[in-house]
């Protein structure tokens, strides 16, 4: 099943906006990160792109935990990959849940 142009063009404005993020993290405040992070599940849960929602719960979550921005490219590739996927159901949410998960530990 295609996909419409315009899913394809909010999907490359999320991108895009994932890419700024990535710019500033090293430089914002958590709490700057964390509305950017909610602005994007806000978008991507409209769009029903359950793995992107997992991965920014758990982007939110890094960033309560760690009290810093802490390596957060590595997350935002992450988000980047679950916007991406051609499969948007709950299993490959849960396989980026359990991603997320050992990402989270470690």
């Amino acid at each position: 099943m295609a996909r419409a142009p315009e899913h394809d063009a909010i999907r490359d404005q999320l991108w895009a906006r994932i890419a700024a993020l990535d710019v500033r993290a090293p430089y914002a405040p958590p709490a700057d990160l964390a509305d950017d992070v909610e602005a994007i599940r806000r978008i991507v849960h409209g769009l029903g792109l359950t793995p992107a929602v997992t991965v920014t719960h758990f982007i939110d979550r890094a960033l309560m935990r760690d009290g810093d921005a802490g390596p957060v490219h590595g997350w935002l590739t992450m988000l980047t990959d679950a916007i991406a996927s051609e499969r948007q159901d709950l299993e490959t949410a849960n396989r980026f849940a359990d991603a997320c998960s050992m990402r989270l530990a470690g």
